[in-house]
């Protein structure tokens, strides 16, 4: 079967309704169940979390409120419509071409994902016909599979939070805003069924309804895109007509809508259906590593590109166009981070992503960073562990991933785009646009693009009529590099800021060439030959004195110190300088201001330079806050002017002044010294103090770590147990209502019935027998030889011995005491599992039978003397009878 032949058969099926559904989930399936008519052409799936090695009882429980069959899903079965199939405990459930296939999980316990399994399963093979319903139940699981059934053009469904007994999993539907209606789970059904009317009604009458649509649709497609644009701002009319026309029928058939011109009015008397439908169109396919393949590919070949393109370090700029709730964008800056951490250089990378999108909601919900547990099934523990913080809601990103990110509202089409850009990840956006507006954006990816920057696209697009502006890298995956040429000129339309691509194009190709050379960036070369020549010499160097970046020549002011080498700054001054740049170091960063030296002498082999010192710590712009600039001035050497002749004695006192100011200057020196080391010595230990804070910081996260996955075990169980506790509860209260009946069934035939054991003790005995042996209550347990019994049946204990040895069952009619009679019937007791265990001993009121037959016998007798009498006569007296 090619992939014509399985669209047709898809698009062909009968809808599947998929339910999740977990703790508390019994009572809303029943009650779900319960309002499905036994014909209504759907299959229904249900996946509920359960215990793997319980027995489970949830086919047994279901098949009472419905009349439909309910089967356990086997590997390979086929599904087929007016049937419930229930997934097995254990396993993983999926759907292919209408056959179910089991899975064995490959997650822990509590960290599986079984409803999101099957749901993606379900809306691939289903598309518009897959249904997703989520049930009461604990956790987020069923979220990413609902998105996923929506954007394939099925319906989810979601059960009211106030009528769920847990309500965790609606309420993250909801709050993911992947529902399309919410009610409790007994009047979920009938807007089920509503949804597929309309299905059946477009494939019924699809000659009806494209006639209709022929007639009228350019008109009425023309008043919607006037609506939304009126209501949102955005205009729609260079998306493709049969994409929206798809939305439009999909939220026909949630109204139960079935002309078109119904559906216009609806739009028109109810403004939030503009909001709705502008959702249906902007729906996100987005998760994070979406195919993990293409991750695989830019790690290992586009990273390694964009570095070699800034050999020196440099900020790396990203753009990620429709990036809806912020997955991809997340994905790449930690994919960034890994590989920066793998290449262990030097070089200090950074990357800064644009994320884009026009929905106001998604772009709120990525800039929380928040996201629901059931992500832990596309991102790797060691990832979880590394780039998320848990919390009650779900995830949150990390704040070394989230400031890599910048996310704003944008539509890519009216809106200057960002430029400069080295890697832009446009996925699932142009398949949704007019061929004429995907060449016009793929122009302006290429203006937007730095040479040698790198294109992302959907597995189903492609540069296509741009091929000459990008050449496609090796492989499935559809990356594209930039190819150094001319940006085609656009007609208007296009972002303002793409208008200046034509006079950059035309600046960089000379009169009478067809071939584009760059002209030389004249701003770059003169503040580069300005600072090679007339600025003074600079540092940049972190709060502990390590330099990270030189401007100028500082080759008067630093010198390699001997030994190792060390880019450390007080190790690197020259002598004369060190000592005072030190001090003054340590005050700027103290007191978070600049100091300056002035007239500092620097003792060279030649004559000794004097230099000014500005030390000035930075905390704007953002990348450079916490380091701290150090600029050197050279300045002429101080006048050495002749002083005038002095007397002996004026000579000898400034000599005794000198003096002491030299021993002065001595001792503070010395003083500063012993400050510089104790200072010093407080740093280190400040150090492996906090060394050991460290330790114990990552000991208590990996004991955090541990908590919340023995938290996630502990919820998983605890839904498995709220399950079994249903059906046990059930299994009590049906047995119960067995007993009650077993027991009224037993004292309204008013026979005696005794249970014994296999070593004939009494197990249990109905009230009738109280008549016969003298028990009461307390008698459990009690051998049968021991009770008194009103019987002359003195080979009692031997028969049930014989019956138990033989399995043969024994009767007797048994005198009693008071001149009744009992049928004694002694037979083995079998249990469901055909096990012997014990004997069940009835006994029958035969008296007035036996009196009868006592009559009977009595007067059979007499009649046999009163024929024998007269008969005796005759022969005495010599007659003979006639």
């Amino acid at each position: 079967m090619n992939n014509d032949d399985i669209s047709a058969a898809v698009s062909a099926a009968f809808p599947i309704v998929g339910i999740g559904a977990s703790a508390g989930g019994l009572t809303a399936l029943e009650q779900f169940l319960s309002h499905v008519p036994p014909l209504s052409g759907m299959a229904i799936v249900v996946v509920q979390h359960r215990d793997p090695h319980s027995e489970g009882m949830l086919v047994e429980l279901l098949q009472r409120h419905t009349p439909m069959p309910v089967l356990q899903a086997l590997d390979q079965m086929p599904v087929e419509p007016d049937h419930v199939y229930v997934i097995p405990p254990g396993w993983d459930l999926s759907l292919l071409h209408g056959v179910l296939h089991l899975f064995e999980p490959t997650e822990a316990r509590g960290l599986r994902q079984p409803i999101d399994f099957f749901f993606k399963s379900l809306a691939d093979d289903r598309q518009h016909n897959s249904i997703g319903v989520v049930l009461s139940g604990m956790g987020s699981d069923g979220t990413i599979g609902l998105r996923a059934i929506r954007q394939a053009g099925g319906a989810s469904f979601a059960q009211s939070p106030a009528s769920a007994q847990f309500d965790s999993m609606p309420r993250s539907a909801i709050d993911a805003d992947v529902v399309d209606a919410v009610a409790p789970a007994d009047e979920l059904p009938a807007k089920v069924i509503a949804f597929v009317k309309r299905i059946r009604l477009v494939g019924d009458v699809q000659a009806q309804v494209e006639a209709e649509f022929q007639r009228t649709a350019a008109g009425f497609l023309d008043k919607i895109l006037v609506l939304l644009r009126t209501h949102t701002g955005h205009d729609f009319s260079a998306y493709k007509k049969n994409t929206i026309m798809r939305r439009v029928e999909r939220r026909m058939g949630l109204h139960q809508l079935h002309r078109i011109d119904d559906y216009l009015r609806y739009v028109r008397e109810n403004p939030k259906e503009v909001d709705l439908l502008l959702g249906e169109l902007l729906i996100g396919v987005t998760s994070f590593f979406r195919d993990p393949g293409v991750w695989e590919q830019i790690e290992r070949e586009v990273l390694p590109a964009l570095r070699a393109n800034h050999p020196d370090g440099a900020l790396l700029r990203a753009w990620i166009p429709g990036c809806s709730s912020g997955e991809e964008a997340y994905s790449l800056a930690m994919l960034f981070r890994e590989s920066l951490d793998a290449l262990k250089t030097a070089q200090r990378y950074k990357l800064l992503i644009f994320a884009s999108d026009l929905d106001k909601e998604a772009i709120s919900r990525a800039r929380a960073g928040v996201y629901p547990e059931s992500i832990s099934a596309d991102v790797s523990e060691a990832r979880l562990k590394r780039f998320f913080v848990p919390e009650a809601a779900g995830y949150r990103v990390s704040n070394e991933i989230r400031e890599m990110v910048i996310f704003a509202e944008q539509n890519v089409i009216v809106d200057p785009p960002f430029t400069r850009i080295d890697f832009l990840s446009c996925r699932n956006l142009l398949i949704y646009l007019e061929a004429g507006l995907q060449e016009k954006l793929l122009q302006l990816f290429h203006y937007s693009l730095s040479p040698g920057g790198h294109l992302l696209l959907g597995s189903s697009e492609s540069v296509g009529p741009a091929s000459s502006l990008f050449a496609g890298l090796p492989g499935r995956s559809r990356i594209y590099r930039r190819l150094d040429v001319p940006t085609p000129a656009l007609p208007p339309g296009m972002p303002a800021a793409f208008s200046h691509a034509g006079s950059r194009s035309a600046a960089s190709t000379p009169l009478g060439q067809g071939v584009s050379v760059m002209a030389p960036d004249l701003e770059m070369l003169v503040e580069q030959l300005v600072l090679a020549n007339y600025a003074p010499a600079a540092l940049l160097v972190s709060a502990k004195g390590e330099m990270l970046y030189v401007s100028g020549k500082t080759g008067k002011y630093l010198e390699p110190a001997a030994g190792k080498p060390s880019l450390n700054l007080f190790a690197m001054a020259r002598d004369g300088l060190r000592q005072a740049l030190s001090e003054a170091f340590y005050r700027a960063v103290r007191e978070n201001k600049a100091t300056t030296l002035k007239r500092v002498r620097i003792n060279n082999v030649g004559p000794a330079n004097y230099v000014d010192v500005v030390v000035q710590p930075l905390s704007e712009p953002v990348a450079l806050s916490g380091t701290v600039l150090i600029v050197f001035r050279d300045v002429a050497a101080p006048s050495t002017r002749r002083p005038r002749l002095a007397t002996a004695e004026v000579v000898v006192g400034e000599g005794q002044r000198i003096e002491a100011v030299l021993q002065e200057l001595q001792h503070a020196r010395e003083d500063a010294r012993s400050s510089r080391e104790e200072m010093q010595t407080s740093q280190e230990e400040l150090k492996s103090t906090n060394e050991e804070l460290q330790s114990t910081n990552e000991e208590l996260q990996s004991t955090n770590e541990e908590l919340t996955t023995s938290k996630e075990e502990m919820q998983s169980m605890n839904e498995e147990l709220q399950t079994i506790n249903n059906e046990l509860r059930l299994k009590v209260a049906e047995i119960s209502r067995a007993s009650n009946d077993m027991r009224n069934l037993l004292d309204s035939t008013e026979i005696a019935i005794l249970f014994l054991d296999e070593t004939l003790h009494v197990r249990r005995f109905t009230p009738s027998t109280t008549k016969l042996f003298k028990l009461i209550p307390g008698d459990a347990g009690r051998s049968i030889t021991d009770i008194v019994c009103d019987l002359d049946y003195p080979g009692l204990a031997d028969d049930a011995l014989e019956v138990l040895r033989t399995l043969v069952f024994k009767e007797s009619d048994v005198p009693a005491t008071d001149a009744r009679w009992f049928r004694v019937r002694v037979m083995p007791y079998r249990t469901q599992d055909n096990r012997i265990d014990g004997l069940v001993i009835t006994f029958a009121d035969i008296s007035a039978s036996k009196r009868l037959e006592i009559e009977l016998q009595q007067t059979q007798v007499r009649l046999q003397a009163l024929v024998a009498g007269p008969i005796s006569d005759s022969k005495d007296s010599g007659h003979a009878l006639p």
